[in-house]
């Protein structure tokens, strides 16, 4: 076997090692918020007025913001923010801005858990 041929199957050999390693990773991660809790949450809140999880409404569609939030070190605490403390957005279907409806809960965990649960969509 020649040295590039040899290295080619090492490296698909690597990578696929690497995928498989990665998946527990991944399970758990999406395993680590109570599903139903968040939208039991998300329900009570009202948030489906404005989101929905696959398409925009007056608010971006929960999988619109899990995107634009992956892999940023700090997407967690920015969606806790926007949750939490009222700051103005932009609505999407008419352009108006407005105070978005904090969340009626202090409860860290169920914020979290719910955060969680947006940013897997």
């Amino acid at each position: 076997m020649k040295a590039a041929s040899r290295f080619r199957t090492l490296a698909g050999a690597a990578l696929a090692s690497s995928a498989l390693l990665g998946a527990p990773a991944l399970a758990a991660e999406k395993a680590s918020f109570n599903e139903a809790a968040a939208k039991a949450t998300f329900k009570r809140n009202d948030c489906g007025k404005c989101h929905a999880p696959d398409r925009d409404k007056k608010g971006p569609a929960l999988q619109n913001i899990a995107k634009e939030m992956r892999g940023k070190p700090d997407a967690e605490d920015k969606v806790i923010k926007n949750l939490t403390t009222n700051p103005k957005v932009k609505l999407l279907d008419s352009g108006k801005e407005e105070e978005h409806k904090a969340i009626d809960t202090k409860d860290t965990k169920e914020i979290k858990n719910l955060v969680a649960w947006i940013l897997s969509q």
